[in-house]
């Protein structure tokens, strides 16, 4: 029956038999799924979720003990926040507010002390500083961790580092050096993008391409054209050449076939409304995969705190 609410009972019941997550490909560090029959609401919380408020450990505080390097004290230890830390937030506490001592339970200690001297060894005429100089480069590789407290009990196995070891964070000359001190603590992206453990989180709606009526011989090669490659195949059928959508996903929706007279009536360019096509690259720190189900975790933390809230709420 037409009754009032008939529409999003029915629309309620399509979502829950529809939702699914299909993993389309997972490389190092990269990882690319669909989420079908979701509200764009849920999917774009998901997305936040993973930017912003799934934690991680970075440089917070920097001790400088020595820098006479021409790189300003600030301007290292802003270099040095932003390096991504191999250490999985989940075996950490976050710090106490007003807390100025780490402990072993929420911090990381990482040492970089190093110092240019020349090489002794250089050619007379040689220009190149990699051939004059010794450590005349500094990278992230020579950032040492240094355990506190308990922690080598506590992680025997743990290799504390930084996720690249070519990161440069500095040049120096003989005589100058670098000695500071370095605290990691467990943070989020809404607090400073240092935290954020993607490099990019996003999604777009799955396109829908359909042919109107028949596409053949130089039309169809002309549609071919119009979209990304892959998108639309060529069939030979009974001599001719015909038109068919082989992989609507491929699309970048470039809207190319519209500033074609005789093709722009032909097609109709759409999107699927609830097929989200994700794609999430990490830093590094976690694994894609790993960083999704966390971001559900939070997700659904989110969800009961606010079914608590209405359940204590006295009704009126």
């Amino acid at each position: 029956g037409n009754y009032p609410g008939y529409e999003d009972a029915w629309d309620q019941q399509r979502f829950e038999e529809g939702f699914r997550v299909d993993v389309i490909r997972e490389e190092e560090g990269m990882l690319e799924f669909d989420m079908v029959g979701i509200d764009a609401a849920i999917a774009n919380a998901f997305r936040r979720i993973l930017l912003a408020e799934v934690p991680t450990m970075a440089v917070e505080k920097v001790f400088v003990y020595n820098n006479t390097s021409i790189v300003q004290d600030e301007i290292l230890a802003h270099r040095l926040g932003l390096i991504p830390i191999r250490a999985d937030p989940r075996l950490f506490e976050y710090r106490n507010q007003g807390d100025e001592e780490g402990t072993e339970i929420d911090t990381l200690q990482f040492q970089l002390k190093i110092k240019c001297s020349r090489n002794p060894q250089a050619a007379k005429e040689s220009s190149d500083p990699n051939e004059l100089y010794f450590n005349h480069k500094v990278y992230s590789k020579h950032m040492t961790w240094v355990p506190l407290g308990n922690q080598t009990d506590l992680f025997p196995d743990a290799d504390f580092r930084p996720v690249h070891d070519d990161i440069l964070i500095a040049l120096l000359r003989p005589g100058q050096e670098i000695d500071v001190l370095m605290h990691c603590v467990k943070g989020i992206g809404k607090d400073h993008a240092k935290f954020s453990p993607v490099a990019t989180a996003s999604y777009r709606l799955l396109p829908d391409i359909t042919l109107l009526q028949p596409v053949e011989d130089e039309a169809a090669e002309m549609l071919q054209k119009c979209f990304s490659p892959g998108v639309i195949e060529i069939q030979n059928i009974k001599g001719k050449k015909v038109a068919r959508v082989a992989n609507a996903r491929l699309d970048t929706f470039s809207r190319e076939v519209f500033r074609h007279e005789g093709l722009k009536n032909l097609v109709r360019l759409a999107r699927v409304r609830n097929h989200y096509i994700f794609s999430v690259e990490s830093t590094g720190i976690l694994p894609p995969d790993v960083l999704v189900s966390e971001a559900i975790k939070i997700l659904m933390g989110k969800c009961q705190r606010f079914l608590n809230e209405l359940d204590s709420v006295p009704m009126e």
